[in-house]
């Protein structure tokens, strides 16, 4: 059966609402186990307040906690018994299938890449966020873990979203865009520029810059560009969707023809939200690293947990892993940046 460790010691609302979240999950859905790893005496307690079939769901201790105030490399390195490096540890012994957690995010990529490696031929891992558009949906990668890049960076990014798009959301032809304050060829920082023909001249379908306005419209299905674009943009989308929400919740309490019209629209502009609502997807996968690490919202509460199990166990029944072992088992890092 397939066995999800789950970081029950990771994020802002943990142990509570990871334990919760990791019940929700096993409730609703069989076919896999949960392992929660953290604090057992903590687990236990939370667990024993629940009503619920347990013969799914393990405990194993870990004595430490990584916080988001811990250095990541040091800590990982330093703090060998926190919940964050037994996961590591077990998905690297090949005692889980997927490993997830809602905790440090420098912490998780570091412990990626010391404990369980880079594919062979991949340079950076990369995270990649859906985001939704009116045409399906747009890829964002790197979202938050490269602030600083190469030029061959962009080029693998939008290698490893194309075999997201095709294998997880069905797309034939992934259109590739290159996120620029402009869509011209040669625009954007010296970076930008020499990465934008290694991406023209390889297989995937690349379209060219795009700008940040055109990543909702859905013209593309992968927008490729560093951590720091990524997470800037992630960060301006969610302010974006609490500010025009407020406006509108504002514009539909005016007065009683208002408030008639809400309850109209309501229904529709309440499905249409989801889509928006990081909770409903509930994690992503780290993608380049050598196994399954998926990451929550730092924040996440019980619902986001339950939906980050299920969307991992759903990720498991894809083939990405192996396409990315088996695209990038010939790309030499360096031959590839001597040809630009």
């Amino acid at each position: 059966m397939l066995l999800i460790l789950v970081d029950a010691m990771g994020g802002d609302n943990a142990p509570e609402a990871v334990v919760n979240g990791c019940i929700e999950a096993i409730s609703e859905l069989d076919g896999f186990e949960v392992q929660l790893i953290g604090d057992s005496d903590r687990i236990r307690q939370i667990i024993g307040r629940r009503q619920f079939d347990n013969s799914r769901m393990k405990i194993i201790h870990a004595g430490e906690v990584i916080t988001n105030d811990d250095s990541p490399s040091r800590a990982i390195k330093s703090k060998k018994d926190s919940s964050m490096v037994v996961g590591f540890k077990l998905l690297k012994e090949k005692k889980g299938n997927v490993f997830l957690s809602a905790g440090n995010t420098g912490a998780l990529m570091a412990g990626a890449l010391l404990l369980l490696g880079r594919i062979e031929g991949v340079d950076r891992p990369a995270l990649p966020t859906f985001l939704p558009t009116k045409n399906g949906g747009t890829l964002l990668i790197d979202s938050g873990i490269n602030t600083v890049c190469k030029p061959v960076n962009y080029l693998q990014f939008g290698i490893m979203g194309s075999i997201y798009m095709k294998e997880v959301h069905k797309v034939v032809s992934p259109k590739v865009g290159l996120i620029n304050n402009g869509t011209e060829e040669k625009k954007g920082t010296d970076v930008i520029k020499q990465a934008y023909p290694m991406l023209a001249n390889s297989n995937v379908n690349f379209v060219g810059n795009v700008e940040a306005r055109q990543l909702l419209i859905g013209d593309i299905n992968v927008a490729v560009c560093d951590g720091f674009v990524g997470n800037v943009v992630l960060k301006l989308l969610e302010g974006s969707v609490t500010f025009f929400l407020g406006i509108l919740k504002e514009s539909f309490t005016k007065n009683i023809m208002t408030k008639l019209a809400a309850l109209v629209v309501k229904g529709h502009l309440k499905k249409q939200m989801k889509s928006f609502d990081y909770e409903e997807i509930g994690g992503t996968p780290i993608l380049g690293v050598d196994g399954i690490v998926f990451k929550s919202h730092g924040s996440s509460n019980a619902k986001a947990v339950k939906n980050a199990i299920l969307t991992a166990h759903r990720f498991t029944k894809t083939t990405v892993v192996q396409q990315i072992r088996d695209e990038f088992k010939n790309m030499e890092v360096e031959d590839i940046e001597q040809s630009e």
